[in-house]
């Protein structure tokens, strides 16, 4: 790497979602005691993405203004005294938790402005690209993590969610150190004022002004939009994400805490490798939005397939390898794309409207998912495909 600070930003990406997926599996603890659990699983997703509506365009601002490194400390912090909430087995703290962790969680428009900082125009599919594939190795090393602390020491179920707590805090200690060590990456820093910053925060509460901020920033970088609207579709379909260790729990696969992690092991697994040799070897050499169109046109039956997979495991990992040849990589490309057309002084505000976006379609997905799943615990899986299907739509509308 041309620059080694991207190697501290993937280890401080790493450990994030390594805390994040550890504690996954557990989240079904801290309700099981509810009527509904699967509901209120859903109401505690839509609450931590839902704040990042007002959070993320919030944060990247301050990046912009302050840089990337004091937001990156700040949310690190944020998701240290986050994880201290689960440490108690409790529902209400369960809340509070997605409440606080969704708070900082616009970390991520920092990130991907940090990496796009110091990325060279030849290497920004591919920096973007690995990021992705960082993001994939959490997932497989969190629950691999809270398999083996459970496994190794034996833990009794009624304790399993206090454990995998406990190291979440740990590794989240961790990351404060890191951040500390992350040399500034934004050029020149231009501060942002007291006025500024109060209207910012104004801007970001009322996120009836998301649409009306994006139509400006298309005027300075046409054809933005378009892309933002893809990623809300992309989001509105890997929903799945969230809702599957509630459907694999609760439906007929009736999976535990140990067998939803060894399926993020090998979906992680898979999902860094193919993501790897993809964003290195090809994604600079193809044509994106062609790509992406293919992948979300073969990925949308895949996403159905999930809901018709009934009791068959083998059937499971099957559909999974095909999800991480698909719709697993549209989303490297659509952030590769986007990259493109920001600059230095409003890359931070745009990612962190595109996550508000984001946000807002989470928080919408998790509504119509927990709804759907009153129905049927398949049905949520049709609406992702159709979601899916829209991206496809969006990217053939380009050619």
């Amino acid at each position: 790497m041309r620059d080694r600070r991207l190697l501290l930003i993937y280890a401080i990406i790493l450990i994030d979602v390594v805390v994040g997926s550890a504690i996954g599996p557990i989240m079904p603890e801290f309700v099981k005691g509810l009527s509904r659990p699967q509901v209120w699983l859903s109401a505690g997703t839509a609450l931590f993405l839902g704040v990042q509506l007002f959070a993320a365009p919030m944060l990247g601002k301050i990046s912009d203004g302050y840089g990337r490194r004091p937001v990156m400390i700040v949310s690190a912090i944020g998701t240290f005294l986050a994880d201290c909430l689960l440490l108690p087995v409790r529902a209400g703290l369960y809340f509070v938790n997605r409440l606080s962790d969704g708070l900082t969680n616009g970390m991520y428009a920092t990130v991907r402005s940090a990496i796009t900082d110091i990325s060279a125009k030849d290497e920004l599919f591919k920096n973007l690209g690995i990021e992705g594939a960082i993001i994939s190795l959490g997932f497989v090393i969190g629950p691999m993590a809270a398999g083996l602390l459970l496994t190794v020491f034996d833990v009794p179920e009624g304790q399993q969610a206090t454990y995998v707590a406990g190291m979440a805090v740990g590794l989240s200690a961790l990351n404060i150190g890191l951040s500390f060590l992350l040399r500034e990456t934004h050029p020149q820093p231009s501060g942002i004022r007291g006025k500024e910053l109060r209207d910012e925060v104004a801007l970001s509460i009322n996120v009836l002004t998301l649409w009306s901020r994006l139509t400006a920033k298309e005027r300075q970088h046409p054809g933005l939009l378009q892309l933002v609207l893809m990623q809300v579709a992309l989001t509105f379909s890997i929903g799945y994400y969230f809702y599957f260790v509630a459907f694999a729990s609760l439906g007929e696969l009736q999976m535990d805490a140990k067998a939803i992690s060894y399926f993020f092991i090998y979906f992680g697994a898979l999902s860094i490798a193919i993501n790897y040799v993809f964003y290195t070897y090809l994604a600079d050499r193809i044509n994106q939005r062609r790509a992406i169109f293919w992948f979300a046109l073969l990925g949308t039956p895949t996403l159905a397939a999930y809901g018709l997979i009934g009791t068959s495991v083998a059937g499971l990992y099957l559909i999974v390898t095909i999800d991480c040849l698909t719709l697993s990589l549209i989303q490297g490309l659509i952030e590769g794309l986007m990259a493109q057309r920001t600059s230095d002084e409003d890359r931070g505000e745009i990612f962190g409207l595109n996550q508000a976006m984001q946000g807002l379609a989470s928080f919408v997905t998790t509504l119509v998912f927990g709804a759907l799943s009153l129905i049927d615990l398949r049905l949520p899986f049709a609406w992702f495909a159709a979601c899916l299907a829209v991206v496809a739509w969006l990217a053939y509308r380009k050619f």
